[in-house]
């Protein structure tokens, strides 16, 4: 069984930096490509951030320049840096994670459970 647990979040003023975790646990062979997704209130879950398994990134236009993701595969872990914190990124932040739980390298996505975010003076 594979878990993915994410923490970090919390309430930051505009401007202000958070930085995101996501330790993935459990029956782990390999892990593929993860990301960072986002839900705000009303909204549809949208894609943050990715880093493959071997570092090469990309971004949402929002975040480009203010957001870094970063991993390391020693620990199974993603992270997610954020900088110049804008209210409009208010959000509950989810990890997402391309495992494979075997050596018959059959992966699958596994979800975490969420963390919010909140931008507010």
């Amino acid at each position: 069984q594979v878990r993915l647990v994410e923490s970090g979040g919390g309430l930051v003023q505009p401007g202000g930096s958070l930085r995101l975790s996501c330790a993935a646990s459990g029956t782990i062979f390999s892990v593929g490509t993860m990301n960072w997704y986002r839900q705000a209130p009303g909204k549809e879950r949208e894609l943050v951030a990715v880093i493959d398994s071997s570092s090469g990134t990309d971004y949402a236009d929002s975040v480009k320049g203010r957001f870094t993701i970063s991993r390391d595969n020693a620990k199974n872990t993603v992270y997610l840096q954020m900088n110049s914190l804008k209210p409009e990124d208010t959000a509950v932040y989810y990890c997402n994670a391309e495992i494979a739980p075997y050596s018959d390298y059959r992966s699958y996505y596994y979800w975490g459970q969420g963390t919010q975010v909140t931008v507010s003076s």
